[in-house]
């Protein structure tokens, strides 16, 4: 091996050692983080789906079956006929992307007062564990509050840590869509949380909302398993690669459902689930703000037709994270970076790395333009 060799090897090696220095300095060791079993494949009640045959057909195999069939299936039902689907599998149609919009908001509803009165039985069985007692009475806490009037659920699957997505604005009738999609420790325990409103889903998709008035709709979408603070599971791409179909497919039932292209949104590790499903996203455009990597070298290796944008603010921690890709660690290229070619979003006024969507700022502003298509 010659030097010049040696010295490539060498220097990677120490990039690769800083990255990981980084993340677990960041995160008092590997043991924060938490590693993360994706949750994958059809929703809920698929297989009492697959075997109904009260239609004398069969029924959309929500496995395989893609949005565009999904939609095309309940067009060619009657009001009474697609009621009774929502009533009889209301977990499936809840999340079949693809359906109706308001059959999901009501199919939902079903299947969290479902899922309410069964963590209220767990709740109340002495022959549990005082943990799984507590856990259960937390899960139909959780399921009332998103019964609350106004609250409209897009999905919901309470398996694992549970996702959820939840709509702000009239999607029916809204001019402009846009989805926002979330980083590490969001679930459906914490994607409304009250503590650092603006590092939910929830709070940034309020706080777009209410800035681009009503005209615009904004799905909080909790739809793939975060890491769990930034061990080895938010240094490498595994629940990304699980989590991008995902994403691809609940945006293709957006615009399936006859929804325009949404502007989709996408924070800190949800740049990289971004990232990996932009070559399938019906997107109009890509956002990704407080970002570690796509896991792509520039814009044109996305291979979308969404215009890209990119944020960072300079007191973001996220910009101390070595821009690498190597030996399973790190997502590759800054996208704010002027050489990976995305569009740069005005970050003066923004805070930290959950500080994009507060009102006031020049992000926020920026951001209701792409949103609204006001942006150039």
């Amino acid at each position: 091996m010659g030097l010049g060799s040696w010295k490539r090897r060498g220097r990677r090696t120490l990039v690769a050692a800083a990255l990981t220095t980084t993340i677990v300095a960041g995160t008092a060791g590997w043991a924060s983080g938490h590693e993360q079993r994706p949750l994958t494949g059809p929703p809920p009640g698929t297989a009492s789906w697959r075997a109904d045959g009260s239609l004398g057909r069969g029924l959309p195999d929500p496995a395989t079956a893609s949005p565009a069939q999904v939609a095309a299936f309940f067009a060619g039902l009657g009001t009474v006929e697609r009621h009774e689907l929502a009533a009889r599998h209301p977990s499936v149609v809840g999340n079949l992307d693809g359906a109706p919009t308001a059959l999901r908001y009501e199919a939902n509803g079903t299947a969290l007062r479902a899922e309410r009165t069964r963590a209220l039985a767990d709740a109340a069985d002495s022959s549990r564990t005082p943990q799984e007692r507590a856990t259960a009475r937390a899960l139909a806490e959780r399921c009332a509050e998103l019964l609350a009037p106004g609250r409209r659920i897009l999905a919901f699957d309470p398996r694992g840590r549970g996702q959820v997505a939840q709509v702000y604005g009239d999607l029916v009738r809204a001019r402009h869509v846009s989805v926002i999609v979330p980083g590490s420790d969001i679930d459906l325990g914490s994607f409304d949380r009250a503590r650092d409103v603006y590092g939910t889903p929830a709070g940034m998709a309020r706080s777009l909302q209410a800035a681009a008035g009503d005209g615009t709709a904004v799905v909080a979408w909790v739809g793939y398993t975060t890491p769990l603070g930034l061990g080895p599971d938010a240094a490498t791409g595994r629940l990304a690669e699980a989590g991008a179909p995902r994403l691809a497919r609940f945006v293709q039932g957006l615009t399936a459902a006859g929804l325009p292209q949404p502007a989709v949104f996408c924070h800190s590790y949800g740049s990289v689930v971004c990232g990996l499903a932009a070559a399938r996203l019906p997107a109009s455009d890509l956002v990704v703000f407080g970002s570690p990597g796509l896991r792509a070298d520039s814009v044109a290796d996305l291979h979308t037709r969404a215009r890209v944008w990119a944020a960072r603010d300079d007191t973001d921690w996220i910009g101390k994270v070595p821009n690498v890709e190597l030996f399973g660690l790190g997502h590759g290229a800054d996208p704010t970076d002027s050489s990976f070619g995305a569009r740069p979003v005005p970050t003066e006024r923004a805070e930290g790395h959950t500080g994009y969507f507060a009102p006031g700022t020049d992000s926020l502003r920026a951001f209701v333009d792409i949103t609204t298509g006001a942006s150039s």
